[in-house]
């Protein structure tokens, strides 16, 4: 009875990965570091790390290996196409019901930045930052946020299609404030040669927003079986360990 016990628990495995490989999936991404980004011709970062780990798990891979485009295409792709898995993503109510998810995979703490030297901010609480302009990127879950709280495009968010050209319009006082990932600001200010901890100034944080950490998710139509064979990789990696000692290693 034992035997054939295990013998049923091997072929259902083996059917989970073989349908894992016979469904042609896509996983894109964006430059985030340091959860994912691009470094010469690998794709690094701690989010990268669990989902390359999965992959490993499923024996199984991307039809076009991990893809890294900027949010708005990433997120657009995710959101219209089957089959594909997006991260690392913010988790909102808008963003809810378009997608099948997974996690969280990563911690984040969300803030709107001003410059040190600008002694004109005064935000108390989040409606005090509707007379400053804001400078977010196109469809972040940040931007997201703000304009579910009644902030205006033109009026006090000032979109742009990249994280850094947003930080270059707040040190050259083209906006007053800058909403933005914690981790990714210090982390592209270092890599650009500044020092944020110079010209960053904290001056309100997301709490809630921040509570929800980053996913990784698949497009809503994508298939059932595909998608909890990647959930059942990550519970697997929760429960035996290997995203503890991961997390160890990205977050000293």
């Amino acid at each position: 009875m034992k035997k054939w016990s295990t013998l049923v628990v091997f072929f259902l495995l083996s059917f989970n990965n073989l349908v894992v490989k016979a469904e042609e999936f896509r996983i894109v991404t964006e430059n985030f570091p340091p959860y994912n980004y691009k470094d010469s011709d690998s794709i690094r970062g701690f989010s990268t790390s669990i989902v390359k780990t999965m992959l490993e798990m499923l024996k199984t891979s991307p039809k076009n290996g991990i893809e890294v485009m900027p949010w708005v295409r990433a997120f657009e792709t995710a959101r219209l196409k089957k089959n594909v898995l997006i991260y690392s993503m913010g988790r909102n109510p808008k963003r809810e019901n378009l997608f099948h998810w997974i996690g969280p995979i990563a911690p984040s703490k969300y803030f709107l930045f001003s410059l040190k030297g600008n002694k004109n901010i005064n935000i108390e609480k989040l409606a005090d930052a509707k007379k400053y302009r804001i400078g977010t990127v196109r469809e972040d879950v940040r931007e997201q946020y703000l304009l579910s709280k009644g902030f205006v495009k033109g009026k006090n968010i000032f979109p742009t299609s990249t994280y850094f050209s947003s930080f270059l319009k707040l040190r050259a006082n083209r906006i007053d404030l800058w909403a933005m990932n914690e981790m990714v600001a210090f982390h592209l200010l270092k890599e650009k040669g500044y020092n944020p901890n110079s010209l960053l100034k904290r001056s309100f944080f997301f709490e809630n927003l921040s509570k929800k950490g980053l996913y990784m998710a698949f497009n809503k139509k994508s298939s059932i079986q595909l998608v909890k064979r990647f959930q059942g990789a990550f519970s697997k990696m929760k429960k035996n360990g290997k995203y503890d000692e991961l997390r160890k290693a990205f977050f000293k």
